[in-house]
């Protein structure tokens, strides 16, 4: 079983195209020297097995350092020992994922409205990826939801949340302050000259925003393997 994730989080999802071609393994690995503690592969224009084996390179990059998510591909993620998946809103549901991990798999889903949010903890999502809190390369054209919509989600879902889109050091604290256990970022960290010191401003900026927040507004630990309630 994968130890529970820190609060706050750090999770960095990769982009191929987010660095000169073949480094993202070099790139991740000083991200996670920089301070990111989950990193979610995504690359949903790869084919299983080059999927397979760009997630061993990452897992060889991390080195025990981090958590590895697969994007989506529950069988890639079991064949290479994951510490889970992250689930789009039209992917597996959770439950149906959960039976084929071994125990203690994070189970994530990503969730664009609250109604999507409730969905997705009823399935039994151990926690939600809420989006997109700012305008972003990654989906041009998206209209931006903001914190406001994941201050909507905390009030009413129990498990923890992570705020992705548009995720920088200058608003990171935006994000935590609606109710955020951690950020999920893209290419503020991955398209830096340097990733490492381009993860360690965001890590220290999260880490300020967490410790302004009032102890009620503290979300509970990213449990593994759990079921959620009803």
């Amino acid at each position: 079983m994968p130890p529970a994730l820190p609060r706050p989080c750090l999770c960095l999802v990769t982009d191929r195209a987010a660095g000169p071609e073949g480094t993202l393994p070099r790139r991740v690995a000083q991200a996670v020297s920089g301070g990111v503690d989950v990193v979610q592969l995504r690359a949903k224009d790869l084919p299983g097995g080059q999927l397979l084996s760009l997630a061993r390179q990452l897992l060889e990059a991390i080195d025990g350092r981090a958590a590895l998510l697969v994007n989506e591909r529950v069988d890639v993620a079991a064949a290479v020992g994951a510490a889970g998946v992250q689930l789009g809103e039209e992917a597996l549901p959770p439950e149906a994922a959960r039976a084929l991990l071994p125990a203690g798999a994070w189970i994530g889903r990503s969730v664009h409205s609250v109604d999507g949010a409730v969905a997705a903890v009823r399935q039994g999502a151990d926690f939600l990826l809420v989006g997109t809190m700012f305008a972003t390369p990654s989906h041009p054209g998206g209209a931006a939801a903001g914190p406001e919509l994941l201050g909507r989600i905390a009030a009413v879902c129990p498990v923890p949340l992570i705020g992705i889109g548009g995720i920088t050091a200058g608003n990171v604290g935006a994000v935590i302050g609606a109710g955020a256990s951690g950020v999920a970022v893209i290419r503020s960290i991955l398209a830096a000259d340097d990733p490492e010191a381009a993860a360690r401003s965001v890590k220290r900026e999260l880490r300020a925003a967490w410790g302004r927040r009032p102890p009620a507004a503290v979300r509970p630990p990213i449990s593994t393997g759990g079921s959620a309630p009803e």
